[in-house]
């Protein structure tokens, strides 16, 4: 059995590095779980342009590193591995890698989430170069090109109304004839003289070798195929939240988000939720890394009393 941590944080994104970084600053003893991808979904993102403090812009992976070493400057320790089971039925609480196993009298579930992605391997290999899971990130890069924007409910609606004011041109693309986005959402994206809708169709290949040049299109009800000539691929089909993990432990919603019960605990009381895996609207690095921050306070002052 491992020694006694004040703070056990699972997961390693802006919200894990965030919280990490608040609770050792608090004189708490840390220890963070940040799996096989450290840094998480930005470590893939070339530049932030829209996190703060970074004018000219700052390279995920480096803005990942400099904020887990931050948190280890005040004694946060790290175990590099995926967590494989939980035991929160009684206290400390239980963690484990493998056959370790690692206690805590408090625990910060940050473990993000995961872009839904169509699976060709044309899209991982462009990922960043053209292929996108998030306009307001990188929708400033398309200045004046043509994109694509898949999806068809009220996220796709607002990401494709966004692209608009960078791209010249913007296609909408789903895969249905009917749309799961309100009425509204739908209807400003038809008023939008910047967008094109593309219904009945899919994504059969993203042409271009280093950077996109086009997709591939196939008819839903007639099979034919084409192409549009563009330069930016954006993905609004939905987000999976990493919480497989908590299933049938910690209380979440019908899409598998955690649900806050006090603030920003579960319904366990002493184990903390932040970042992705809770917040299924907004999923920007700063939110995840404030939602960090209010998990760490809360968790600080929740231990104080249980003294």
């Amino acid at each position: 059995m491992s020694d006694l941590y004040d703070v056990l944080v699972i997961g390693a994104g802006p919200a894990g590095y965030t919280a990490a970084l608040y609770a050792s600053r608090g004189n708490l003893k840390v220890l963070c779980l940040e799996g096989w991808q450290p840094g998480g979904q930005l470590t893939t993102t070339t530049v932030i342009e829209n996190f703060p403090g970074f004018r000219d812009g700052k390279d995920g992976k480096e803005l990942m590193k400099e904020m887990r070493d931050q948190a280890a400057r005040f004694g946060t320790d790290y175990i590099t591995a995926n967590v494989s089971k939980v035991d929160f039925s009684a206290r400390p609480f239980k963690v484990w890698v493998g056959d370790a196993v690692y206690q805590g009298r408090s625990v910060i579930i940050a473990t993000g989430a995961k872009s839904r992605m169509l699976g060709l391997e044309s899209e991982a290999r462009l990922f960043s170069k053209g292929v996108s899971t998030c306009a307001t990130c990188d929708g400033f890069f398309f200045k004046n090109k043509v994109v694509a924007l898949l999806g068809g409910g009220d996220s796709a609606m607002e990401e494709a109304g966004f692209m608009t004011k960078y791209a010249s041109k913007v296609y909408l693309i789903h895969r249905r004839s009917e749309f799961r986005a309100s009425k509204i959402m739908q209807d400003r994206v038809k008023d939008n003289e910047k967008i094109e809708i593309l219904t009945n169709k899919t994504v059969e290949e993203i042409l271009g070798e280093s950077v996109v040049s086009g997709i591939r299109l196939k008819d839903t009800q007639t099979g034919a195929l084409s192409t549009l000539e563009l330069q930016g691929v954006f993905l609004a089909i939905g987000h999976i939240p990493s919480t497989q993990l908590f299933e049938a432990v910690i209380e979440m919603d019908a899409d598998q988000y955690i649900l806050h019960k006090n603030h920003t605990m579960t319904n366990i009381e002493g184990v903390f939720a932040a970042g992705d895996c809770v917040d299924h609207r907004y999923r920007q690095a700063i939110t995840a890394a404030a939602d960090g921050c209010r998990a760490a306070m809360d968790a600080e002052k929740w231990l104080e009393a249980q003294a």
